[in-house]
């Protein structure tokens, strides 16, 4: 993957870059902090990130009121080590090289806050995953 003195990137790609990529960024830079490069970004951003993700995100300690979804490029994907799609289908670029995963995840788009909680909840543990993975405390 990369070199010790390189830190990996991780690219989340969902639809509206609204909810679970914003979620599953979040989670990483909180837990993995600098020992990982972190994007995400949407094959059709939405305006705004979901209410119901910002609150259910705040709820345990996590501001992600400031971001704005992004649109997916070609380079942010030939930037990143591993692409993770949840939900995007066909619309996030393949190239060679790189490690792709696809979380499926119900999406928050139009649900309430307490049918984000457990989306929140199953991306924080598969971000735990990812960290033990790609970035453990142990290389820090």
């Amino acid at each position: 993957m990369t070199s010790p003195a390189e830190k990996p990137s991780v690219l989340f790609v969902c639809v509206h870059n609204a909810g679970r990529s914003q979620m599953a960024a979040a989670f990483l830079t909180h837990l993995a902090g600098d020992r990982v490069q972190v994007r995400s970004a949407g094959s059709a951003p939405a305006a705004t990130v979901n209410p119901a993700v910002v609150e259910a995100m705040a709820e345990i300690g996590i501001d992600v009121s400031a971001e704005v979804p992004k649109v997916l490029t070609v380079e942010a994907v030939q930037a990143s080590d591993v692409v993770i799609t949840m939900g995007c289908g066909d619309t996030c670029p393949v190239f060679p090289g790189k490690r792709y995963l696809d979380w499926e995840l119900q999406d928050p788009a139009g649900q309430g806050v307490a049918a984000v909680r457990p989306i929140r909840d199953e991306v924080e543990k598969r971000i735990r995953g990812l960290i033990d993975e790609i970035a453990p405390a142990s290389q820090a």
